[in-house]
This record gives C-alpha cells, structure tokens and sequence, in this order.
C-alpha cells in the first residue's frame, strides 16, 4: 500500500500509530445513526488496527487496504477501506465524523481509492452495503457512479432486507 493524493487531502495508510487520532474522529455519535457502535476504547482501535496492518485475511484469499483520510491542516477526518477479493471484486466502506460532511472530502477519498483499486490492485467490480435510511451515503454513492442491484443480487448475496446493496464497474487502470 502507499499514500494516495486524494484532490487536496491524502489517503495514508491505516496503521497502529493512526489509533488515537482516529479514537477522537470515530468517537462521534452521529456517524452510528445507521449501523454499528464506536470503538469500546483507545486500547480496543489500537489492537484493531495493527490486526489490520497484515493487509490480507488470514487465509490470505482477500486483501484489507484501509487508508485514514488526512486533511491540509494535518487533521484526520476518517476513513476509507476495500477488501479485494481474488475475483477482481471489492467492496468499500467509508466512514467521517459530522463536522467534515458535506464538504466533497468523502468523495474525493473513495474516488482516490477506487482508482487505486482499478490500476494497482485489478478491482473491476465494486460494491457497498448500507442501511435503506442512510440518504447520505446512498446519494454519495450514486454520484460516484454506484447504482442498486436487484433484489435477485440482494437474495443471493444474503443483503438484510433493511440494506440496500450497490455495484460500480470500473474500467481498467
């Protein structure tokens, strides 16, 4: 993995070291409106993200590449993340506190990812999961090119019937 110019911010690699910066910026409840629940503590995200740091599963099928999201004034506002299956399949999740949404930063990130995911780590198909309710996400989604699939994909892919799942096929990098 490497850093990633992101149109004014930079993509850097989630490490270990990132946890306590990354502890305040999670630790914002309105991120858990739809799904999930922050960290349990400071010790729990720095374990987490030096699992992490191993970039594969454990039976090394799939890579985990997750990038914390640093802005011009050195602050991090969260992060992006990918895990990339043998097939050319990934799928992404993102993930800022409120005060830096609806500023264009979560769409420069996952647009910096995805290009990185199509020319360095050959990922044509992509894919998101989220709550029917996250009007945020969903329309971030669309304008980056992701559209819903049927409700056959969903069945198959086992999607809970209160998310919706998204697809984007990118070109080659």
């Amino acid at each position: 993995m490497r850093a990633l110019p992101a149109d004014g911010l930079t993509l850097e690699p989630q490490t270990a070291a990132h946890a306590e910066a990354m502890f305040a910026v999670l630790s914002d409840p309105a991120i858990y409106e739809y799904e999930n629940e922050p960290p349990a503590s400071l010790a729990w995200l720095r374990e987490r993200f030096a699992r992490l740091e191993s970039r594969r599963s454990a039976d090394g099928s799939q890579r985990w590449l997750n990038w914390v999201i640093r802005l011009p004034d050195s602050q991090l506002a969260g992060y992006v993340q990918a895990t990339v299956y043998p097939d050319g399949h990934a799928a992404v999740a993102y993930e800022l506190a409120r005060a830096y949404w609806g500023r264009g930063i979560a769409r420069r990130a996952v647009e910096a990812m995805i290009a990185e995911l199509a020319a360095h780590y050959r990922v044509r198909t992509l894919t998101a999961v989220l709550k029917r309710e996250n009007r945020r996400s969903l329309r971030l989604l669309e304008r980056l090119g992701f559209a819903l699939v049927s409700s056959e994909s969903h069945a198959e892919r086992n999607v809970d019937p209160s998310e919706v799942l998204m697809q984007r096929v990118v070109a080659p990098g």
